[in-house]
């Protein structure tokens, strides 16, 4: 629940929480469903660590009136067809391979978003939520339950404010264990994987913080630029770091022409990595993206991981936006 969506946002680095304004503001701040006129709907693919796990989205919203929007996304992150050798050894210690199964590790993450307008012009709020699904095989499972809360303020000279609160209740995953496939495991190694795993599991809530500013050229060229402040409720490497909380920016630009082509760049995931010698080296995550839009079809694709300036999870990040309107 924490990649992010879109390959329009990821390649501005995920600083969209104040201008989000399309279906996929449901993940990044649901306030910014508001400004849907039809219905929406998006679909992403990204494959991940040379293609063995595979990350995809999709979601629909649809405005009910000129004041409230809701929307439905679905999230799955998997490593599929896994090799389980825990049999591969037989009772008489002979090597079968003909015991050897497949098995899947899937999270999903389920959201309901409702978005409604504030009776001060230009203010509006959303509220997330989120049911999370994980799959382990036949070993373990968990559910999961957890609420996100957005508003956005938009002036009349384009300058955009938005705030997201993530798990503001704590979202909590109660895993249930089976017992009797995980005793395969336990005797798979001899002394290795003798206690079972932790049963519950809580994400703390996390704060983002947007700002942007739209400019337009000549009529048929446009500036976006946005920045976010990351905060996460520990200490640890983030550029800003105390026992309270952390703090990580990211930038983001967006280059439009004519609404239909827009050439777009980042930096996020700022971190002091520590050298040979205790020193400490600033690192950060470049994005880059691409966009064409054209009556109602959208398709996006990001690339970041530039240079291998840091761990990132994803590398090429494709996208569909369909809107309605198209059909009427």
């Amino acid at each position: 629940m924490n990649i992010g969506v879109d390959a329009a946002a990821l390649g501005m680095s995920s600083a969209v929480t104040s201008h989000t304004n399309d279906v996929n503001a449901g993940y990044w701040n649901p306030a910014g469903l508001l400004h849907l006129e039809d219905n929406q709907l998006a679909l992403m693919h990204s494959s991940y660590f040379a293609n063995i796990a595979n990350y995809d989205y999709a979601a629909f919203a649809k405005p009910l009136d000129d004041r409230s929007v809701v929307a439905l996304s679905l999230i799955r992150f998997a490593v599929d067809d896994i090799l389980n050798t825990t049999q591969l050894i037989d009772d008489q210690g002979n090597i079968n391979y003909d015991r050897i199964s497949l098995f899947s590790t899937a999270d999903y993450g389920l959201t309901f978003s409702y978005a409604r307008d504030l009776p001060v012009q230009g203010l509006s709020f959303g509220v997330n939520a989120k049911v999370i699904r994980r799959i382990i095989g036949d070993f373990a499972s968990s559910w999961g339950f957890g609420f996100d809360a957005g508003i956005q303020f938009e002036t009349d000279n384009d300058w955009m404010f938005g705030v997201m609160a993530r798990d503001i209740t704590t979202t909590f995953n109660a895993w249930s264990i089976n017992k009797d496939e995980f005793a395969k495991v336990q005797n798979a190694i001899e002394g290795q994987n003798q206690e079972l795993p932790e049963t519950t599991e809580i994400t703390i809530p996390k704060l983002q913080i947007g700002i942007s500013k739209l400019m337009t050229f000549h009529y048929d060229y446009t500036l976006l630029t946005a920045i976010n402040l990351n905060v996460r409720f520990e200490e640890n490497n983030d550029i800003i770091s105390s026992s309270f909380a952390s703090i990580n920016p990211a930038l983001g630009l967006e280059f439009g022409y004519i609404d239909m082509i827009y050439l777009r760049a980042g930096m996020g995931n700022f971190q002091y990595e520590k050298q040979i010698g205790n020193s400490e080296q600033l690192s950060f995550q470049p994005s880059f993206g691409l966009g064409f839009n054209h009556k109602g079809i959208q398709i996006d694709y990001a690339f970041t991981d530039i240079g291998d300036q840091s761990i990132a999870l994803y590398s090429n990040v494709f996208s569909l936006k369909l809107d309605f309107s198209i059909f009427r």
